[in-house]
């Protein structure tokens, strides 16, 4: 069994998916994951990841979003 604990529910203007993270910790122990749901009309996307490919992912994003800034 997890305990599921919400952190960020996001809806997206263009195309209007609904990003939900979520932090994973299971009873027996062991580190955290970080649960993502996509929602697409009734289409459902889910992945946990790890806390490492979790940063790695954050930086990919922010260094993109960077780049989108106006100059």
């Amino acid at each position: 069994m997890a305990i599921v604990t919400p952190i960020e529910k996001l809806t997206i203007p263009l195309g209007g998916q609904v990003i939900e993270l979520q932090q994973l910790d299971y009873e027996a122990g062991g580190m955290s994951l970080l649960r993502t749901r996509i929602r697409e009309k009734s289409r459902f996307t889910v992945f946990e990841i790890d806390p490492g490919s979790a940063r790695l992912w954050g930086e990919a994003l922010l260094r993109w979003a960077q780049t989108q800034e106006p100059k």
